[in-house]
């Protein structure tokens, strides 16, 4: 297994991948007859092929299922264990993107990450989906409860306690040692408030350069400062921001649940916010990779009809995919004060398959006496993976080839597009002091 995180060159076509909408209204969609007749058929490919098997640990799980059946083929692996590999896909989309060379448009049409959100979305309208899992994925209930004052200290030193762990893992399955964040009360839209909370999209309407920031649930509730981060970083910039009036989560963490029905909820509560900025010229952003790629394709992909999602997903950039835009058109600032000299990248799935290049890496090194390595491999987090028990274990090993390539670095920082994996990989390491990319940015220009 290399740490490369290089990967062979596609085959069996020249054309790029290509994302069908998931059909998830139609009858098929949950007939279980139909979905284990798919997942045979995909599994068995996959089984003839292996070029996945070092990816997360549902390529894995596969294939001791078929090697220790009786025949050693698919034919005798018991379809109930067909949930062991589904429960440890985390829908990063990396062999999509990256290593199956029978995705669409090959004749094949394998989609192995939204056939594992198909059976998903089964398991959860079945009634099978714990309570656990269930809580994890609800961060805005969970993020509006921990972040009031008081609640918010107590949860926290909780947390960060021992006794408080073992209490966590014996009641919700979460790892006595995973890294779990720290809430705040006083959130992302509080603080920024009196600074941009007020901007309207009319006060804007002259502005060539305007972007809403969309804080999502971590930076709103867990990581504040990246979003504060984020803002200081396009102000310096002559970029005029906003935030929406109002806000849920994007949905990823539901779509990972396979609730459905909750993602076009908490879509329909954003959508109308966000196509109103859109309409009035604003280019959304959000700091969080996972949050882009739900509005840039999944949400594009489960509701394709929607012009509203459509237009939306056209106007979201990833942060330093804008400011990369800048640069191109002269128009972003080189004003740094400090360098940062080097930087250990880890570069996230979810940002990996939006397809944009290394754009985090790119611009900091316009910053001078500054070299960043990227690290193109998971970090095995995926905002709840990591944090259960029962697969706590299997997402160290998978961050284990990035601890071991920033441990042998021993660059002066280390980060990540995603605070998630940043946290995670930082807990591998042996010692890598996680920083946000935009704080490090912000470092730079010394403001």
């Amino acid at each position: 297994m290399s740490d490369t995180g290089t990967t062979p060159p596609r085959e069996g076509s020249l054309e790029a991948p290509t994302r069908h909408p998931i059909e998830w209204r139609s009858p098929d969609y949950s007939n279980q007859q139909a979905l284990d007749a798919e997942l045979t058929r995909v599994f068995d490919i996959c089984h003839g092929c292996r070029r996945c098997f070092n990816l997360c640990q549902s390529f894995p799980t596969l294939f001791d299922l078929i090697d220790e059946s009786e025949s050693g083929e698919l034919d005798t692996v018991p379809k109930s264990s067909f949930a062991e590999v589904v429960d440890h896909c985390y829908l990063c989309d990396m062999c999509y993107m990256s290593k199956c060379p029978y995705v669409p448009p090959h004749e094949w049409n394998v989609d192995f990450p939204h056939l594992m959100l198909r059976a998903k979305a089964k398991k959860f309208t079945d009634g099978k989906t714990s309570r656990r899992d269930k809580l994890l994925s609800a961060t805005d209930k969970v993020g509006s409860l921990a972040g009031i004052p008081v609640v918010a200290e107590v949860v926290n030193a909780v947390n960060a306690s021992k006794v408080g762990r073992k209490l966590l893992q014996s009641t919700l399955g979460v790892h006595v040692d995973a890294p779990i964040p720290k809430y705040h009360s006083n959130s992302a839209r509080k603080r920024l408030r009196t600074l941009v909370g007020r901007r309207t999209r009319a006060q804007a309407q002259n502005s060539a350069n305007k972007v809403l920031i969309f804080t999502t649930c971590y930076g709103n509730r867990n990581l504040p400062t990246m979003v504060e981060d984020l803002v200081a970083v396009l102000e310096h910039n002559g970029v005029t921001t906003a935030l929406p009036a109002k806000e849920r989560c994007c949905g990823m963490p539901k779509l990972e649940l396979g609730d459905l029905e909750a993602v076009e909820k908490l879509k329909t509560d954003n959508i109308d916010e966000l196509y109103a900025w859109a309409q009035d010229g604003w280019l959304i952003t959000a700091a969080v990779p996972s949050c882009v790629l739900m509005f840039k394709q999944e949400l594009p992909l489960l509701f394709p009809e929607d012009d509203k999602v459509q237009a939306v997903a056209a106007a979201f950039r990833d942060p330093f995919e804008y400011l990369m835009m800048r640069h191109r058109n002269g128009e972003m600032a080189v004003d740094f004060k400090n360098s940062l000299g080097s930087i250990s990248y880890q570069v996230p799935c979810h940002l990996r398959v939006q397809n944009i290049g290394l754009k985090t890496r790119d611009v900091l090194e316009l910053v001078p006496d500054t070299k960043v390595t990227a690290i193109e491999r998971c970090s095995g987090h995926d905002g709840t993976y990591a944090v259960k028990a029962e697969f706590h274990k299997a997402s160290r090993k998978i961050a284990a080839p990035v601890a071991r390539q920033v441990n042998s670095a021993a660059a002066d920082h280390f980060t990540s597009d995603c605070p998630m994996a940043g946290e995670q990989i930082s807990a591998v390491a042996d010692d890598a002091d996680n920083q946000h990319p935009l704080s490090l940015l912000r470092q730079a220009y010394g403001i």
